[in-house]
């Protein structure tokens, strides 16, 4: 679990970045799945456009990537959602949170 302190850092982190992955109105498919996973293993903050209209169909969109990456949610805004998860080796030259010099 992540503390509000935390969160508040990848807000600020996340306020730089653009969405590396967009979710058309249908639903998750499997490249996209793909494209979800090598990004958080790479950047593990990410930003994800999500371009459906109704509300409770964004959210569980949010749901099930949030559950099927074993990630967090740090914030929605509008249809971008920026996703959060610990890498186990972070990579220096692609993470987000270790090129923010932040942590």
């Amino acid at each position: 679990m992540l503390t509000s302190k935390q969160k508040k850092r990848f807000r600020t982190i996340g306020h730089t970045l653009k969405p590396v992955v967009t979710i058309s109105r249908n639903a998750i498919s499997l490249g996209v799945n793909t494209e979800i996973e090598r990004a958080l293993k790479d950047h593990e903050l990410i930003k994800v456009k999500i371009l459906a209209e109704d509300r409770a169909l964004k959210k569980e969109l949010i749901q099930i990537i949030i559950n099927e990456h074993n990630s967090n949610l740090i914030q929605l805004i509008g249809n971008i959602a920026l996703i959060y998860r610990a890498a186990e080796k972070p990579n220096p030259a692609l993470s987000n949170i270790i090129r923010s010099n932040i942590f």
